[in-house]
């Protein structure tokens, strides 16, 4: 069993990117549901979808490529706060990520945001991966 579900999500969205993957298949937590609609929403991703397999619940995410090289969309996937290692922000110290081009994903005291939406609010939280 995974302990850190987040890192295992990004982990294979990250490999299934680099051999050009177009579908992958994720353990299914509220987090990774919350992130995943975040993902889509933002446009990394094309859509994604719930299914069970032998009483276990799965993720299936629809990945998004550009152009005739199928270039993907998510250039870099990076996890930011970790387990053992907790980073946290305010409004006044919200990242910018990539100079506004990228988001942060948050995981606030009013759900899982992106650091735009965070910063529109007034709130601060924890800095769960950078994507761009």
């Amino acid at each position: 069993m995974v302990t850190d579900t987040i890192s295992d999500m990004l982990t294979r969205i990250r490999n299934a990117n680099m051999v050009k993957h177009q579908i992958v298949q994720i353990p299914v937590t509220k987090m990774v549901i919350a992130i995943a609609t975040i993902l889509k929403n933002e446009g990394f991703i094309e859509n994604f979808e719930t299914y069970t397999e032998n009483s276990r619940n799965y993720l299936l995410l629809s990945l998004k490529y550009k152009g005739k090289e199928r270039e993907p969309v998510i250039s870099k996937i990076e996890r930011v706060s970790k387990p053992g290692l907790r980073v946290y922000t305010s409004t006044k110290t919200m990242p910018k990520v990539l100079g506004g081009l990228g988001i942060a994903i948050l995981s606030t005291s009013q759900g899982v945001m992106t650091n735009l939406t965070a910063k529109k609010l007034g709130i601060g939280g924890e800095i769960l991966c950078y994507i761009w």
